[in-house]
């Protein structure tokens, strides 16, 4: 289980106490607050400073601000805390500041601090084929394979996954994030120029329980991150994307996989072309570095510390030239599956579902495919085909088996005639 324990020695930013230790333009945590707010009627200090990720003395240092400006007018007191509304000029700046950008959520981190969180986290691996057998012990791999993925996974460099469809390549890449024993802090949000990047996704980012009171919780406990992009990736993923409705900026695919891993699938096959997504990752992948710019020309650096795979079923020199296939350091040929293997997939996929089969079964499936055209056996057969079995027995209400006669029937849907 992965624990706050694990990260101490990584990152670990104390709570900022005054407005200066949070790194920030004062402006922009002034409007943070008039925008809080204004969007909830009445505030206090206390929810607040919950609400803005904030410490309460750096809550109550603007209150305290926007009190002698006649900002905000306290409506009485809760404890020792203030409850206070917006004055008639207040609500008038707050209006002012939301037509430039609605964003009242956790305040941002600067990109500074960003770039030496980043740095700092950067995945060390160390495993072996024994450790790597038990991250992929759901799969049947030979260990010809697990020794090509090893030293590939250790460097932490770009891999480029290839071979036959369906011989394992997406499953593959997957499951590398299990290599990873650590956890990491996420912002919520970066600041750029006083512009807002939203970072922390909730698809992207598996948020864990952090119980530690003494870091600043403008970041979230997380898992390494693992993102999947496949033929939907488009270039417009790759750059910052501005919200007109609330000027808001949302992070690039490739932020988001920020310490984690970032799967291209279908690599190929994207709408983008490959040579326009090479050319767009060329110095990233080799200098670790990104360049992304704001909507009115303001360029700046973000790290690109993530393990790229790109998997795919075409041919590598199609794909790309000499210059760009020399920076993916890890080619590993996916190859298809021998007998044996075949084999010993097609009866842990039956068992997972509890379907019967006779001592020859994993025999007769293989000759079966081999009788419909196939000429090599692929990793990704004896689960379709048990899929099949199942859909079956199902139209016919009665229990899954793995009969002669059902595995022709699988069999003949699943292969195209020709």
């Amino acid at each position: 289980m992965v624990t706050f324990a694990t990260l101490r020695s990584a990152y670990c930013p104390p709570v900022p106490e005054t407005l200066e230790d949070l790194d920030l333009p004062h402006g922009l945590v002034v409007d943070l607050v008039v925008r809080r707010t204004y969007t909830i009627g009445q505030g206090s200090i206390q929810g607040l400073s919950d609400a803005l990720k904030l410490s309460s003395n750096c809550v109550e240092a603007v209150f305290r601000e926007l009190r002698a400006q006649q900002l905000i007018e306290v409506k009485g007191m809760s404890g020792n805390d203030y409850n206070f509304v917006l004055t008639q000029n207040g609500r008038s700046l707050a209006m002012e500041r939301f037509q430039i950008c609605h964003y009242a959520g956790a305040a941002p981190v600067s990109l500074r601090q960003y770039h030496k969180a980043t740095k700092i986290q950067g995945a060390k691996v160390r495993i072996d084929r024994r450790s790597l057998r038990q991250a992929f012990s759901d799969l049947v791999l030979p260990d010809r394979l697990l020794d090509q993925l090893g030293p590939a996974i250790i460097s932490q460099s770009s891999i480029f996954l290839y071979g036959p469809t369906g011989s394992g390549k997406t499953s593959l890449a997957e499951r590398m994030l299990r290599v990873y024993q650590d956890a990491i802090l996420v912002p919520y949000a970066v600041e750029v120029d006083r512009q807002i990047i939203q970072l922390y996704d909730p698809v992207a980012h598996e948020a864990i329980q952090n119980t530690n009171q003494d870091i600043d919780p403008r970041w979230v406990l997380c898992r390494r991150p693992c993102v999947a992009v496949g033929g939907e990736l488009t270039p417009s993923m790759l750059e910052l994307r501005l919200d007109e409705a609330t000027g808001i900026y949302a992070a690039p695919t490739q932020m988001k996989a920020n310490n984690g891993v970032l799967v291209v699938d279908d690599f190929g096959r994207q709408l983008m072309s490959p040579r326009e997504l090479l050319n767009r990752w060329i110095v990233p992948l080799d200098r670790r570095i990104d360049y992304l710019s704001l909507r009115y020309g303001v360029k700046f650096q973000i790290p690109f510390e993530t393990m790229v795979v790109f998997a795919t079923n075409l041919d590598p020199r199609e794909l790309a030239d000499e210059a760009f296939l020399r920076r993916l350091q890890n080619k590993v040929y996916v190859e298809a599956v021998e007998p044996q293997l075949f084999d010993d997939i097609f009866k842990r996929v039956a068992s997972a579902r509890n379907m019967p089969y006779e001592p020859d079964t994993a025999e007769y499936l293989r000759q079966l495919c081999y009788r419909e055209g196939s000429q090599e056996l692929r990793a990704c057969y004896p689960a379709d085909i048990c899929n099949i079995l199942v859909s079956i027995a199902n139209y016919e209400s009665r229990p899954v088996r793995a009969s002669k006669e059902d595995l022709e029937r699988a069999v003949a849907l699943y292969f195209a005639q020709t």
